[in-house]
């Protein structure tokens, strides 16, 4: 029988094996700052082997200075996570009801201890920046990176992406080893590349292998707009790998490992990696802005295949065809329409929905693209300018985001126009709503909210800024395009 292969993200938890969450850690070494420049080599007889002409090929792969320039750079990571559990599973756990709310013979229940996973990093800079997987410190109630020389630190999450799944930290430390981002759309298949990290809590491992694929979409990421585009190799990587380094041969980062497919969660001859030129947007978007930036064309896409090709008489049969294109969206304003297959961005070649994915998603909102793309038998161009996820040019603030998640709308700017016509000298508008406290509260589009709470509200980043901490329920005031005054009681979580 044919077995199946799962994808699993991986990761060690609690001593036991544990496919939900999914966790990484690398050590690091001493306090000199690692050359990413590789040394010379030593002068010794290299080994040989015979190829299938049998033409004897000297100096096999030898790995041996990269593994030593890169290796304490990665680091081992210690997360720790409230216990959760319900009381029915306690209740069965502690035998009968009076010792699980009292404690055996009524001494107070002891606290349960939290729930312990680890995994990989990459030290991303001398001043303790070190990057992860999203899935290995997600809920932390406590993280903790070991250095390759044993030095412990409690570290901060200073930002984190789950469309990515990359999470970056910060150790208060100075002058450690780190490794640069190389340029992984340089990659290429049949390429050799090592992974290192810490599987099962083994500390400072190092496996080699051979790029096997890029640009794989495994759909392991459940969010709606996350980007999979991974560098699929077969250098060994199991649980406890996550968030660690995959590097090429001259020791430069082109990878975050992340999955492995595998049909019994252990590693069975494929591992999955985050492209660098990825990761590093990522890593710069937190560090700039608090929040990433995602540039949105608009479409939803589906693969070209022949057959599908032939079904909408179509003569090519590779790039991204367009199912929809969405109202006031970048791709709409470009004149994309349904139908049209996209066949290249900013002159690089686009032969699947992933590649598409992972080139518009390394851009920014406002950000300019050349899209070239097939329609009625010839190949067109045009320039599209990218929106947030809000369908706004503007980049999206931590503030922002945060407003439209505690509320469920979106806002935007009240124009000039409007506010000298209803006499207003602040406010921001509602211009979309999903489900969340405004529509259950029964604001409409349109609204301008001019007071949250008795506070005048001049941006999004104030709504969020008045609403951090608040709970129950709060006074939204503020009137329509019409002239018409309003008062919401809006209930928050």
């Amino acid at each position: 029988m044919k077995k199946l292969f799962s994808f699993f993200l991986v990761a060690v938890l609690g001593g036991v094996t544990s496919l939900g969450i999914n966790h990484y850690f690398f050590p690091q070494s001493d306090e000199v700052v690692v050359s990413h420049t590789i040394p010379h080599r030593s002068e010794r007889v290299p080994s040989s082997l015979v190829n299938h002409s049998g033409e004897v090929l000297t100096g096999l792969p030898d790995f041996t200075v990269v593994s030593e320039t890169t290796v304490d750079a990665v680091v081992h990571i210690r997360a720790e996570f409230e216990r959760r559990g319900s009381m029915q599973d306690d209740f069965f756990g502690h035998g009968d009801i009076f010792d699980f709310f009292f404690g055996p013979r009524g001494r107070p229940r002891p606290e349960r201890p939290p729930v312990v996973g680890s995994g990989s990093g990459v030290i991303l800079g001398s001043d303790g920046y070190v990057i992860t997987n999203n899935h290995v410190v997600d809920g932390a109630i406590m993280i903790e990176v070991t250095l390759n020389d044993n030095r412990i630190y409690e570290a901060q999450l200073v930002g984190a992406d789950p469309t990515t799944d990359i999470a970056l930290l910060k150790i208060d430390e100075e002058n450690l080893p780190y490794l640069a981002f190389g340029d992984s759309d340089g990659l290429r298949v049949g390429e050799w590349v090592l992974a290192i990290g810490n599987p099962f809590n083994l500390e400072s491992t190092v496996t080699a292998g051979i790029v096997s694929a890029k640009g794989r979409n495994i759909n392991i990421l459940t969010d709606t707009i996350a980007i999979e585009s991974f560098i699929q190799t077969d250098a060994a990587v199991n649980r406890g790998n996550s968030g660690g380094a995959l590097v090429n041969t001259r020791g430069e980062l082109i990878g975050i490992n992340t999955a492995i497919a595998s049909t019994t969660g252990s590693f069975a001859g494929y591992s999955f990696a985050i492209p660098s030129n990825i990761a590093s947007k990522v890593v710069e978007d937190l560090l700039e802005y608090g929040e990433v930036q995602r540039g949105m064309l608009g479409v939803t896409i589906s693969p070209l295949t022949s057959r599908r090709a032939e079904e909408k008489g179509l003569s090519i049969i590779q790039g991204a065809y367009v199912e929809n294109v969405a109202e006031n969206s970048a791709a709409e304003e470009a004149g994309l329409k349904a139908g049209d297959v996209i066949i290249a961005v900013d002159g690089r070649a686009i032969r699947n929905p992933s590649e598409l994915i992972e080139a518009v998603g390394r851009k920014r909102p406002g950000d300019e693209v050349m899209v070239r793309y097939y329609r009625n038998g010839r190949e067109r161009e045009s320039r599209a300018i990218l929106k947030n996820i809000y369908g706004e040019v503007a980049v999206v603030t931590r503030d922002a985001r945060e407003a439209h998640d505690m509320l469920g709308a979106r806002f935007e700017p009240v124009p000039e126009g409007t506010l000298e016509q209803l006499n207003l000298d602040h406010g921001v508008q509602v211009t979309a709503l999903s489900r969340g406290a405004l529509s259950n509260a029964g604001v409409r589009r349109g609204f301008i909210i001019t007071n949250v709470a008795g506070e005048p509200v001049h941006s999004p980043e104030d709504i969020a800024g008045i609403l951090d901490g608040k709970s129950g329920g709060v006074l939204l005031e503020g009137v329509y395009p019409d002239g018409r005054r309003a008062y919401y009681g809006v209930g928050l979580d």
